[in-house]
């Protein structure tokens, strides 16, 4: 059977078409999605009132705290807090190290991130991101350490 030869001899070769064309598309694909033309979307910037959207005092009474919210009021996602550290007579409170700890005391546990602390000025930092994950009951725990080793809890609410 001359033609049932031809056929055999035939689909070796087709089968090697297939698969060389298989992995040519795959090579396009993997380069369309490693070498996409779309750029990342940017973080959105940071913009924070100059009064405080809250004021509060530290555990000891050593230190008066501010804290503005980024977005003003905090929502549901990813936020950010400057908080910033005054003395009794209002100057600004340098030498500080700053944990900052987002927790929703009735659920009894925090978040899956945790917010990098920058001191952006002699005793003001940003904490970014707060993942603020769910609507409710939220605290920023901190914790103070340096010059003045001291905690303080800021609580608010998520709609």
């Amino acid at each position: 059977m001359p033609g049932r030869q031809d056929r055999r001899r035939a689909t070796p070769s087709r089968r090697g078409t297939s698969f060389a064309f298989c992995l040519l598309i795959a090579g396009a694909t993997l380069t369309n999605v490693a070498c996409g033309t779309e750029a990342m979307p940017s973080a959105p910037s940071l913009t924070f009132a100059a009064d405080p959207d809250q004021t509060i005092v530290s555990g000891s009474g050593a230190l008066t705290i501010g804290v503005r919210y980024s977005p003003r009021p905090p929502a549901v996602g990813e936020d950010a807090a400057q908080i910033s550290f005054t003395d009794a007579d209002g100057a600004p409170v340098s030498g500080l190290g700053l944990t900052v700890v987002p927790w929703m005391p009735a659920h009894g546990h925090g978040t899956s991130v945790n917010p990098t602390v920058t001191e952006t000025s002699p005793g003001t930092f940003v904490a970014t991101p707060l993942y603020l994950f769910m609507p409710g009951s939220w605290e920023l725990r901190m914790t103070t350490t340096g010059s003045i080793d001291d905690t303080a809890t800021a609580a608010f609410e998520l709609q």
